[in-house]
């Protein structure tokens, strides 16, 4: 992979941060966006903006066809056996609502159990946490072990006779973690139990399968995937789709309207009621297009060597702490510094032009467990090199120098 060939890519890069280049280490929370998907926006919006699904003239029908590439692109990328199980939503936090609603309406009663972990992020929680108020439904919780990560074997001995789905992250977003998602679906369909993934981070950054991963439903968030923001996707198995109810009413989603009664649309159309993102779909195509021109497997050894150089050289930082040593890790350095709050080194590192998150990651859950009240955060994307951690490394050491820390 040429990367300073692929950041030409990347408009972003061409501006200054605090009058210094900008070293983006914040994908995790959203990654930048190349030219082609900018560009995708507009020319879509300039000469051939129509909305879809409605009209029979010539720019609507063209604007269909556009939508319907970008699913069966999804479709082909994440080797879903069938285009029909690709919903658009905006966000991966509405792929997850949607779930947790339909899923709830129809299955879940009082004293019923949702498994999730203490490695999820808030959008995989609340809304269980919402059925647990309307329903007195129960929220059992796999817990994380000293490593950062949770194993099958810990879901295995939270799974009860209640126990009516699994909810779990692919990759943390604080840790790194990659959770062995085959073996806990092949696990939990033992058992007669549906298993929802929240992917956003593991389809930025992991080669995805859904025949082989067999997980029912798999959320993906379009704009941590070098995709616009308002996109998003539910991947769900067509049995379920077709056995849940709606999530919403509205236009685009019925078949029949009648004063009596109401029949709804074929599949997908019944979870996409009223005028979509159309520009921001049509995009995520490019965005689509982008991951495949590089190959994910490129990807995934890139970032797998920045991690390891990052975790080398920040190791060997005195008064560094990195949080979490899982087997299996991702992308994501969460760390903090003795005697520095979190929201501190982000600020003196932004004046380096180095973006970094902190905070508590919306993971409240588990950094209370790890006794933390925020963590600061490196997270990498196909544009990191290995400068970037060097320069990491040396603004943390200027950071440290300000709070006179050796």
């Amino acid at each position: 992979m040429n990367i300073d060939q692929i950041k030409k890519e990347f408009p972003i890069f061409d501006n200054k941060v605090q009058n210094n280049d900008l070293v983006y280490l914040d994908s995790a929370n959203s990654s930048q966006k190349p030219r082609i998907v900018i560009d995708r926006i507009y020319d879509f919006y300039s000469k051939e903006f129509s909305n879809v699904g409605r009209s029979v003239h010539y720019l609507a029908v063209a604007a269909t066809n556009l939508y319907e590439q970008t699913r069966t692109s999804v479709q082909k990328y994440i080797n879903a056996s069938d285009k029909n199980e690709i919903v658009f939503t905006k966000g991966a936090t509405e792929a997850i609502n949607l779930v947790a609603n339909t899923f709830g309406q129809k299955y879940l009663d009082e004293g019923d159990e949702v498994l999730i972990t203490e490695l999820e992020h808030h959008s995989n929680y609340v809304p269980w946490h919402f059925l647990r108020k309307s329903k007195k439904i129960n929220i059992e919780f796999a817990e994380v072990n000293d490593q950062g990560e949770v194993t099958l074997e810990e879901i295995k001995k939270k799974i009860t006779d209640r126990t009516k789905i699994i909810c779990v992250t692919h990759l943390s977003n604080v840790t790194g973690a990659i959770l062995p998602i085959k073996e806990i679906v092949n696990f939990a369909h033992s058992k007669g139990i549906p298993v929802l993934v929240d992917g956003c981070q593991g389809a930025p950054h992991l080669k995805l399968d859904m025949q082989d991963l067999d997980c029912d439903f798999y959320a993906i968030s379009g704009h941590k995937m070098y995709g616009p923001t308002g996109i998003g996707v539910l991947y769900a198995k067509k049995k379920w789709l077709e056995d849940l109810p709606p999530y919403q009413g509205g236009g685009g989603m019925i078949r029949e309207v009648k004063k009596k009664g109401i029949s709804y649309g074929e599949l997908p159309n019944k979870y996409e009621a009223g005028t979509m993102a159309t520009a921001q779909v049509i995009a995520f195509n490019e965005s689509i297009k982008f991951l495949e021109k590089i190959g994910i497997e490129n990807i995934e050894k890139h970032e797998k060597e920045l991690l390891d150089y990052a975790v080398e050289l920040l190791g060997k930082n005195n008064s560094v702490n990195i949080i979490g040593n899982p087997k299996n890790k991702g992308g994501v350095i969460s760390f903090t510094i003795e005697g520095i709050h979190p929201h501190d080194i982000a600020t003196i590192l932004d004046e380096d032009g180095v973006a970094i998150r902190a905070g508590h990651h919306c993971c409240q859950i588990l950094h209370e467990k790890l006794g933390l009240p925020a963590t600061a955060r490196a997270s990498f994307g196909v544009y990191n090199t290995i400068d970037d951690i060097d320069q990491l490394n040396k603004s943390i050491n200027n950071c440290k120098k300000i709070f006179n820390l050796k």
